[in-house]
């Protein structure tokens, strides 16, 4: 009798494991990670994580991860306009990421190797494609969009949170893309809790991803514009510095999510540009000049601006070489 119950708890564990397993196994991407490597199709389907169409798409694109929003609208209308080019394959995360893990050096994805020579490449900051020119990889930029950073808290404000210097609270959870990999943080974000006096304070002078940067109180997420939205909706943080352009589409697509503007100069719009160009060793130059050309298109300026983005200007528009 002993031995049968034992058996019987036995088999119910492990029916209990395989019932829980599927849920573990999905949670690694409840925030959507996967949604960061798409290829659009000229019939308008779309596939989720096939890392390979980066070494045969029609045109192959790595880009900075927060105009993930944009993609589907500007790739639609481009196919349309050009249904030559029958796929497209777009990544978009962490610039720094990109250019550290996946251009200088052979790159992986879910344990699958990713192409090092994407026919474009765009970053939040312009010293990624001076990187690029000085190898010889890159020499020529468009810059095709503006930026600001904004506050992302969770729907009503229940924090009751003014403004930036209310990241200085000690009521508050706190979570931001890592210093590391993600342009926002490293180049505007970090100098915005400089300009405030509060760096040390938010941030613990931390370097790492994927961690507590201050105990309990401050995240340091690998890619925020999936995580961050996340966490604040799983009221695993109160607020986390965002652009402007996440906060517009978590509330255009229905997430509990509010924003709380970040006054000029701490939003950092005169300095926020995205800059895009060629790569050297690009299997499809000529569609990669067409996608350049396309960007300076009212359409695509439109495109962008209807996602909460500040367009370019007509000679930011204009190719040029990248300054050394």
């Amino acid at each position: 009798m002993k031995a049968s119950t034992k058996t019987m708890l036995g088999a119910l564990n492990f029916l209990l494991f395989l019932a829980l397993y599927p849920l573990t196994a999905l949670s690694a991407d409840d925030a959507g990670l996967e949604h960061d490597y798409r290829t659009f199709h000229a019939d308008g389907k779309i596939d989720y994580g096939q890392i390979g169409d980066s070494y045969k798409a029609d045109l192959v694109m790595y880009l900075a991860g927060n105009q993930f929003m944009v993609m589907e609208d500007l790739i639609k209308d481009f196919q349309n306009k050009n249904p030559d080019i029958k796929s497209i394959y777009v990544e978009t995360i962490p610039p720094g990421q990109i250019l550290k893990q996946q251009l200088l050096k052979q790159g992986q994805i879910n344990g699958q190797d990713t192409a090092q020579n994407p026919d474009l490449y765009a970053s939040v900051n312009l010293g990624h494609l001076k990187q690029m020119a000085t190898k010889g990889l890159m020499s020529d930029y468009i810059i095709y969009t503006h930026n600001k950073l904004e506050l992302m808290v969770a729907e009503g404000n229940p924090k009751s949170i003014k403004g930036p210097e209310d990241l200085a609270r000690d009521d508050l959870v706190q979570s931001h893309p890592n210093p590391l990999t993600e342009g926002i943080f490293k180049f505007y974000g970090a100098e915005m809790l400089k300009d405030l006096g509060i760096y040390e304070k938010v941030t613990g002078n931390a370097q790492c991803k994927s961690c507590w940067a201050v105990k309990d109180k401050t995240w340091f997420t690998s890619r925020h514009h999936r995580e961050t939205p996340h966490r604040i909706e799983n009221g695993e943080a109160d607020v986390g510095i965002v652009w402007t352009t996440e906060v517009v589409y978590a509330k255009q697509t229905g997430r509990k999510i509010d924003g709380v503007a970040i006054p000029q100069p701490y939003n950092k719009q005169d300095k926020v540009a995205y800059a895009i160009g060629s790569l050297t060793t690009g299997r499809n130059q000529e569609n990669a000049k067409r996608f350049l050309s396309y960007l300076a298109t009212d359409t695509a300026q439109d495109i962008y601006a209807k996602h909460g983005f500040l367009k370019a200007t007509a000679d930011e528009l204009r190719l040029k070489p990248i300054p050394k």
